[in-house]
């Protein structure tokens, strides 16, 4: 008789045990974000400060605070090192308990972050990393891309340039992940559209002097010169090529991956006749206007957002949805991404769009050039859009992907 009380009394103290843990999960109404990126070098000025701003507008926005949730945002910069970013956000999560890591432009860095997020069981938030890998070979369940990937990127400039007639090309490309996955795409691209690549050099990241590389473009005699780097990089590469004469000579500079923000630091007087291929303009309705405009007076340096900028907002968006979908921070990230791909994608600057199972999310992507100076009738007024590239085309197609959650 006393065993069986026993048993009895046991059994009601564990499901007393469980009524008090589920209103206890509902009731966890904090969450944690970290952005990390560069704030003081090459990429600083595509994401860096204004990463961090659009966050705060997305969490803002949101609309939890007015409902009892308490959401931080941190910052760090990666310096473009993995080890730096790595430590960083293995400090953020042990120490700081933060719950969603965002940005991580620097492929390299966001490789590496990546398998941390999975063994900590948080969630990457990625919208500045280009490798397409992050939702390829080494896609995981608790890792999202939002905005781009050198898919993208190469199925946008690559194929178009190749198909008007350059069909031969030479690449300098940064030496780190982000260049070598934007080359061997682009590459691809370039041969399925019968095309070829004479050649190729690798440039250190944060290059300052690319007149050797630019003499073996030139040397190449390749149609195209396709730059396989961003920010800084690219800036760069594009006024030193201006001084060497290389489009006066006949050939084009093909900027894989440009940003309203290098366009602005260049002027369109060097910058005018460039092709590149982006997800996000905020001059492309009256959304996008609207909430670029507010972005701007927030802006440290009063700049309008980039592509990666307005797609760290759309990314910690949808991520507060799937959290007050769950009714509470489960502390769980495989949990909430999996919400997350659950939820249809929502915002004023991308619009609706799924969140596929590989983590990447399905929008369309825009080919653009920059306009000539006399074409540009006010501030940072810099695009004209030549081609609109469907969802479909603009990521690979899932039976192509190496993404060990897609069932073939």
């Amino acid at each position: 008789m006393t065993t069986l009380y026993a048993r009895r009394l046991a059994a009601l103290i564990t499901v007393a045990g469980i009524g008090l843990a589920a209103p206890a999960f509902a009731q966890d109404k904090t969450v944690k974000i970290g952005v990390l990126n560069d704030m003081s070098s090459l990429y600083a000025d595509i994401g860096g400060p204004n990463s961090v701003v659009a966050i705060k507008m997305a969490v803002e926005d949101s609309g939890l605070a007015a409902k009892g949730w308490k959401i931080d945002v941190l910052s760090g910069d990666h310096q473009n090192k993995p080890d730096v970013g790595t430590n960083l956000a293995r400090q953020w999560i042990d120490n700081e308990k933060v719950d969603a890591i965002a940005d991580t432009p620097n492929s390299g860095v966001a490789l590496a972050v990546n398998n941390l997020v999975r063994d900590k069981n948080i969630v990457l938030l990625n919208s500045g990393a280009a490798t397409a890998d992050l939702t390829g070979k080494a896609c995981t369940p608790n890792t999202v891309s939002f905005t781009y990937d050198t898919y993208m990127l190469a199925n946008g400039t690559g194929k178009a340039l190749t198909k008007a007639g350059g069909d031969t090309w030479f690449f300098l490309t940064a030496d780190y992940a982000f260049g070598a996955a934007l080359e061997r795409d682009t590459t691809a691209v370039v041969s399925a559209n019968g095309g070829k690549v004479l050649g190729g050099v690798k440039h250190p990241i944060n290059s300052s002097d690319f007149s050797s590389f630019l003499l073996q473009a030139q040397s190449s005699k390749a149609k195209v010169v396709g730059l396989a780097n961003a920010g800084g990089d690219t800036t760069n590469a594009i006024k030193q090529a201006s001084e060497f004469g290389i489009v006066a000579g006949g050939q084009k500079l093909a900027a894989l991956l440009l940003f309203i923000n290098d366009v602005h630091s260049l002027g369109l007087k060097t910058a005018h006749g460039l092709t590149f291929t982006e997800s996000f303009y905020w001059d492309m309705n009256d959304k996008t206007r609207e909430w670029s405009k507010r972005f701007q007076k927030l802006s440290p340096k009063g700049t309008m957002p980039s592509m990666t900028v307005a797609g760290n907002y759309a990314a910690v968006l949808h991520y507060l949805k799937a959290m007050e979908a769950l009714g509470g921070n489960p502390h769980d990230g495989a949990k909430v991404v999996a919400k997350m791909k659950e939820i249809p994608t929502d915002d004023p600057l991308f619009g609706k769009g799924p969140l596929r199972i590989d983590g990447r999310r399905i929008i369309p992507a825009y080919l653009f050039e920059v306009k000539k100076p006399e074409e540009s009738k006010y501030p940072w007024d810099y695009y004209k859009l030549i081609a609109s590239i469907s969802p479909e085309d603009a990521a690979k197609p899932l039976e192509a992907n190496e993404c060990p959650l897609v069932k073939k």
